[in-house]
Order: C-alpha cells, then sequence, then structure tokens
C-alpha cells in the first residue's frame, strides 16, 4: 500500500511539473518605460532598457502562474545623460546602494477584458518592499522566423507613487509628479 502510495504522489508530482512552462524574456526585445509629468505641464518618459521577465506559466491554469521581473537601475535611459546621471544618483534611485529592482507576484486573477490579469506582488525599490498591483496583458504567441521558437508576447501595465519607495524626496510634484506610470513590453520563449 505504501508503495502504492509513492507512486502515485510521484505520479501527481511528477504531472505537476510538466504542466508548468517556464518563460523568460528576450533580452533584445524587452524593456520597460515610465513617464512623469514635468513642471504639472508634460510628460517625461524613459527606459529601463534592461529588464527580464520570468513567467512560471502554469499551461492547465494561468492564474496558478507565477511572474517575476528584475530591472538593472542603472540602464535607465531617458536620451539625456546628465539628467540619467543624476536619477542614478543618491538623489533618486541611488544605484550604488540599490542597483536593482524587482517584482514578486503573489496572486493573478483574471481581468475585466479578454487576455488581460490584475497581478498582486511585492515591488522591491530603493531598498523598499510594498505590495503593488499590475495588469498583464498577454499580446499572443508566434513563431519567431529568426529562431523558430513560440514567441509569448507580454505588457505590463502600472503605476506607482515614487514618494512609496523614497524616490526623489526633495523633488516636489510641482517639478515632478509623484505618480509615475509603467509600462513594460517583453517577448518570451520557453527555457
Amino acid at each position: 500500500m505504501k508503495k502504492v502510495l509513492s507512486l502515485a504522489f510521484i505520479m501527481l508530482f511528477s504531472v505537476s511539473i510538466f504542466a508548468q512552462k517556464v518563460l523568460v524574456s528576450d533580452p533584445a526585445h524587452s524593456r520597460i518605460q515610465f513617464s512623469v509629468i514635468h513642471l504639472t505641464i508634460n510628460d517625461i518618459v524613459g527606459n529601463f532598457d534592461k529588464a527580464n521577465l520570468n513567467i512560471n506559466a502554469d499551461e492547465k491554469n494561468f492564474l496558478n502562474s507565477k511572474l517575476n521581473f528584475e530591472v538593472d537601475v542603472n540602464s535607465i535611459n531617458t536620451h539625456i545623460e546628465a539628467r540619467d546621471n543624476h536619477l542614478r544618483s543618491a538623489d533618486f534611485f541611488d544605484v550604488a546602494k540599490y542597483p536593482t529592482m524587482t517584482f514578486t507576484s503573489t496572486s493573478i486573477t483574471k481581468g475585466k477584458q479578454k487576455n488581460y490579469y490584475n497581478v498582486n506582488g511585492n515591488l522591491t525599490m530603493h531598498g523598499i518592499t510594498k505590495p503593488v498591483s499590475v495588469v498583464l496583458v498577454y499580446r499572443g504567441s508566434v513563431v519567431n522566423q529568426m529562431n523558430k521558437k513560440d514567441t509569448h508576447g507580454y505588457q505590463v501595465l502600472a503605476t506607482i507613487k515614487r514618494s512609496d519607495f523614497g524616490v526623489g524626496p526633495n523633488f516636489p510634484e510641482a517639478i515632478i509628479s509623484d505618480q509615475v506610470r509603467i509600462k513594460g513590453d517583453f517577448e518570451l520563449t520557453e527555457k
């Protein structure tokens, strides 16, 4: 009886492992864009050029999947070198102390639109971890003709407050909005 139960447990465990698909982002086709409002009148947009998204996708029920992303904060790029260097400084991100930003999901639920998901998780930025919610949009899958791999498109949308993470505390909203809009675009393939 013990052998039968052990075999059943192993089979059940094996099925759950095979039902998982690990998707990793393609660095050449993945980045996170952000925008803030400058002087209350104009959007300033930038990228984090180095960002990785991994999804441990449950093929039977996507809501059981796990999502993680990591950003190299030093890869910030607003196309103005002096501004990028200032954003890397202790006035803002302090990349010498806090070189990465991470997000780990804690739950996924269906959104109101098809292929939209609400993802709750923990964002760690500037040495502070807070719960945040993001929207994950599944953009579809195709076979990439260059590498012949199934390629999946995902987009991440969120709005956060920089003050929640102590980023730029000496710069009031009249100069830089507290709210930061985020849009991440990712192409992923199976690991």
